[in-house]
């Protein structure tokens, strides 16, 4: 079984700094149920919470390398 180490502390209400043993991310989040993440490694994720039957959406991209 691995051995795993995530850590998120609260900066400020709707930020979120994430650390996990490959990376630190920021987490910015908005009141309506939307999210964005970038990553130390590239990532950016845009989350949202829609309402109905919609349910939870997310979009990854990462940074292009040259």
């Amino acid at each position: 079984m691995p051995v795993t180490f995530r850590k998120s502390f609260r900066i400020f209400p709707g930020v979120r700094l994430n650390i996990n043993r490959k990376s630190v991310s920021i987490t910015v989040s908005k009141g309506d149920g939307a999210r964005r993440t970038y990553s130390s490694t590239g990532r950016r994720t845009t989350s949202v919470d829609l309402p109905g039957p919609f349910g939870y959406r997310k979009t990854t991209t990462r940074r292009s390398r040259r």
